[in-house]
């Protein structure tokens, strides 16, 4: 651990932070979890329906996936092989490299997309219905998220 002195009580509040954006994360993908089993459709995860959601009309390789942020896990070859299993997502080899294997949502990929759009708004409606945020409170929120998002980001690319 760093030899400074946190006189301004930062590293307890951080910590809280930390350990508060884990936990709505997880409860993200509880609250689509539990909208999925509501409609009896059992054969997708939240994990899953989040990625279809993040990629929408998109059509992109794998490794996009994570350079343009739809997906942040470890697994995303499982998850893939999942969605084009269970005719969710088409993939094909890229024209250009066949290497290199595109991905787009299938119709039936696009409904799952439309639930959590549907729940998202309902979400952000009752969000502001009952006084727990507002617009301008999110974009707050989310400038901070981002800045450090950004720092973060920085501390892995310039880590040596």
């Amino acid at each position: 651990m760093a030899d400074s002195v946190d006189h301004s009580g930062l590293l307890p509040r951080y910590l809280d932070s930390l350990a508060l954006v884990e936990r709505l994360h997880r409860l993200l993908l509880d609250v689509i979890k539990d909208e999925f089993e509501r409609l009896s459709i059992l054969d997708i995860n939240a994990v899953q329906a989040l990625l279809l959601f993040n990629i929408g009309d998109n059509e992109v390789t794998a490794g996009e996936l994570k350079s343009r942020g739809y997906y942040q896990g470890s697994n995303v070859s499982y998850n893939l092989k999942k969605l084009v299993e269970n005719d969710y997502m088409h993939h094909a080899r890229c024209e250009i490299d066949r290497r290199s294997v595109r991905v787009r949502l299938t119709p039936r990929g696009q409904k799952v997309r439309h639930v959590v759009a549907d729940l998202f708004l309902r979400h952000a409606d009752g969000l502001v219905a009952k006084g727990v945020v507002d617009g301008e409170a999110l974009e707050h929120i989310n400038a901070t998220l981002k800045r450090m998002e950004r720092y973060w980001s920085d501390q892995i690319r310039y880590i040596y």
